[in-house]
Parts: structure tokens; C-alpha cells; sequence
């Protein structure tokens, strides 16, 4: 009698326990799923340049509009669905295409294709102020988008927007990483340029129509005063020269590069036959300090004037230490 007892007490017990554990995993399970659906239906409201803009959930599938936002996307991991690349995936510089995966282009960046990025259904737009801030309703009526400035933003505009689209795609603290890594890479290199470096430099794009000079306001001229070095056209220089696209690049003539009479020029070329070797045939070129002097160096247009990012900012930086400064490789 007992034994029949204590093994009927037995399957209670076992009986009990089976369903207290179920109960435990099925509550996981719910809490589990809940914490899921959290992330996935969670909304957050982004500040951007335009007003605010309220993104719900992780954003999966990204259209940007511009270049440094590229950069920013690949300096987080993640690979854009839709790139304004002009039409042209070459311009990917290889630093960048070497993070992202395939993509699809939707156009040129002054004037993005619309219905392209509208088959792509994305869950994000980044548009740049200067050029999108005209269509930005017609973005909004796509996707939920935010406007930052990269055109005509300097160093310190481009990196305080990578915070803002890390927290637009949940990703705020890798941001947190990989901007104090940048932040370390920039600190190395300011190291190796010399104190006494007193040499003026300009960074200026060159084209078969003009040469356009990069004011200390510009992206890449900011980087180089961040990095130490004296810039040959400043803000109060910049007034009494001609802005293109109204932005700080600086249409020059040869007697006012005579004038402004750089130390080193650093040339971004998109064309083998520009409006340099015009100039060099005409004695004036070679009054120009840099000239005399072999400090003319010929850099990547894309990398240097187009992505604006944390990425392209360290090559900048690197280039520019290399080619300065013999007995120095940075890789």
C-alpha cells in the first residue's frame, strides 16, 4: 500500500515539475519575443537639420543621398540598399567598396531618381542639406528622412553627424567605438607633423573649366587646420574670391593663386587634360612657391573631395603625412 503510495507521490511531483518548467520556458519565450517586437516597433526622434523625424524600429534598408554618408554607413558596417554614386560604382573609393556589399544606384547625387528609391522600400533616407533640401518633402512622403550637411559641411559637420545617423540605425554605441578610434588615428597623425610646420598648404580641385581652391571653411581645408597645418586662403582671403554651387570651393584665377602664393598644393584631378597644364606653360606658374619648391602633389578626387567621413578623412591624413614627410609611412 505505501509503495503504491510513494510511487503515485513520485509522478505527482514529476508531473508538477514538467509543468513548471514548461510554464518557465513558455514565459521566456514570451518575454523573449516581447523584448523582439520591442526593438522592432520602438520609435525614436531624430534632430536633424530640417526639423525632427520619428523612425520606428531598426532601420534595415538605407537610401543615401550623398558620399560621406557612404562612409558613415561603412565606417558602422552596414551596407546602404540605395547609393546616389552619379551612375558611377567606380567612384566608390576601395576603402569603402571593400565594407559594403552590392547595392543598387538610384542617380546622381543633385538629382536622385525618385521612383528608384521608391522600389526599394527603404526605412531610411539620409539627404544632404545643401542639395536635397529642396525634395525633401517628396523623401518624406517615401521613407522617413533626415537632412545633414555634406556638401558645403566641414570636418566638424561631417563628424557630428555620424552620431546622429548611428542613432537613427540603433547604433549608438559602436558609433561611440569607432569615433574614439578615429579621434585616436587623427591625434597619431597630428603627432608626426612637425611643430615648427609653418608651410602653407592648399588643397584644390582641378578640371579642364577652372581651379577650385578649398577655403579653410571646406571640408578637406578643415581637416588640414585640425591637423595642424596653416591654410594659404582663410575666411576673411575667401570674401574676394568666387564661391562654387555657393559652397567653399573658390574659383581662382593663375594671378590670384600667384598671390595667394601657396607652399603646397595638393591637386585633386577628375581628368588627365586640365586647366593646370595650361597654366604651366605660363611663366607665372612658377612664381608660385610650391612650384619652385616640388611641393605639388597630384591625390584621389573621390577620397579627398567627395566622402567627407571618418574613413576618407584618415586617408586624407595619411596621404598628406606621406608625401610631406620623408622617412614617414603611414599605412
Amino acid at each position: 500500500m505505501l509503495g503504491r503510495q510513494y510511487i503515485v507521490s513520485l509522478l505527482s511531483i514529476f508531473l508538477i515539475s514538467i509543468l513548471i518548467l514548461a510554464g518557465c520556458g513558455a514565459q521566456s519565450t514570451q518575454e523573449g519575443k516581447t523584448a523582439e517586437e520591442k526593438e522592432n516597433t520602438e520609435k525614436i526622434m531624430i534632430q536633424h537639420e530640417l526639423g525632427e523625424t520619428e523612425i520606428s524600429g531598426k532601420p534595415e534598408k538605407v537610401v543615401v543621398l550623398e558620399y560621406s554618408f557612404v562612409d558613415a554607413l561603412a565606417s558602422l558596417g552596414v551596407t546602404p540598399v540605395g547609393i546616389a554614386d552619379d551612375g558611377k560604382k567606380e567612384n566608390i573609393i576601395t576603402s569603402i567598396s571593400d565594407q559594403i556589399e552590392e547595392y543598387t544606384s538610384v542617380g546622381t547625387r543633385k538629382q536622385p531618381n525618385l521612383e528608384v528609391i521608391h522600389s526599394l522600400k527603404p526605412d531610411l533616407i539620409i539627404a544632404d542639406l545643401k542639395r536635397h533640401k529642396g525634395i525633401y518633402e517628396d523623401l518624406q512622403a517615401i521613407s522617413p528622412t533626415i537632412v545633414l550637411p555634406s556638401l558645403d559641411g566641414n570636418y566638424e559637420d561631417n563628424i557630428e553627424a555620424f552620431p546622429v545617423i548611428a542613432k537613427a540605425l540603433g547604433m549608438s554605441d559602436e558609433a561611440e567605438v569607432r569615433l574614439k578610434d578615429h579621434h585616436n588615428q587623427i591625434e597619431e597623425l597630428r603627432a608626426m607633423i612637425p611643430s615648427d610646420e609653418g608651410r602653407s598648404v592648399l588643397p584644390a580641385v582641378v578640371t579642364s573649366n577652372g581651379f577650385f581652391g578649398h577655403s579653410d571653411k571646406s571640408y578637406v581645408g578643415s581637416l588640414f587646420t585640425d591637423l595642424g597645418f596653416t591654410h594659404a586662403i582663410t575666411e576673411e582671403d575667401a570674401k574676394g574670391l568666387q564661391e562654387y554651387l555657393d559652397s567653399p570651393y573658390l574659383k581662382m584665377n593663375l594671378e590670384q593663386l600667384v598671390e595667394f602664393n601657396p607652399d603646397i598644393l595638393f591637386l585633386m584631378k577628375s581628368e588627365d587634360n586640365t586647366i593646370e597644364e595650361e597654366w604651366e606653360e605660363n611663366p607665372l606658374w612658377e612664381n608660385i612657391s610650391a612650384v619652385k619648391n616640388n611641393q605639388v602633389y597630384e591625390v584621389d578626387r573621390n577620397t579627398w573631395a567627395k566622402f567627407r567621413g571618418l574613413i576618407s578623412s584618415e586617408l586624407i591624413g595619411k596621404d598628406a603625412v606621406n608625401h610631406l614627410y620623408e622617412g614617414i609611412t603611414v599605412e
